[in-house]
């Protein structure tokens, strides 16, 4: 992960609106929700990275900074930061989105590694052309 920022990395993979159900009993935001949120976020980008399905196979270093509150609409950015024969890890930060008179606020980050699965589930190789194009873009 790199130095904390006061802006988001990456792109925009995924935006939701924190619910009442999504709460626990001091109003606060589960964090099981937002690393699902995460999650989904992840899996958007690597699928079409990867052109075809993928799995969360580990959740690395990650950190809660702020509570998350009811209505607060928080924004996943997610950027690839390695990609093997099968497997893409992605860096993903959550960002509280505020109007624009206030900054936003990093929420949390973490490092999800993918694989990448064929319709029954089984890994498959993420194609030498995709491989080449992201090594080619550091």
């Amino acid at each position: 992960m790199t130095e904390r920022s006061n802006h988001p990395e990456g792109i925009l993979s995924l935006q939701n609106i924190a619910m009442p159900a999504d709460t626990n009993w001091s109003g606060d935001v589960f964090g099981g929700w937002i690393v699902s949120q995460m999650d989904l976020a992840g899996a958007i980008h690597v699928e079409r990275f990867s052109k075809g399905r993928c799995a969360t196979i580990a959740i690395n270093e990650m950190t809660f900074l702020v509570p998350v509150k009811v209505g607060n609409v928080i924004s996943c950015y997610t950027k690839i930061l390695k990609v093997g024969n099968s497997s893409v890890q992605v860096q993903i930060e959550v960002w509280n989105s505020h109007d624009n008179s206030r900054d936003p606020v990093r929420i949390t980050a973490g490092v999800f590694t993918f694989v990448a699965v064929d319709v029954n589930g089984k890994k498959r190789l993420i194609s030498e052309e995709i491989r080449q194009t992201f090594a080619a873009s550091l």
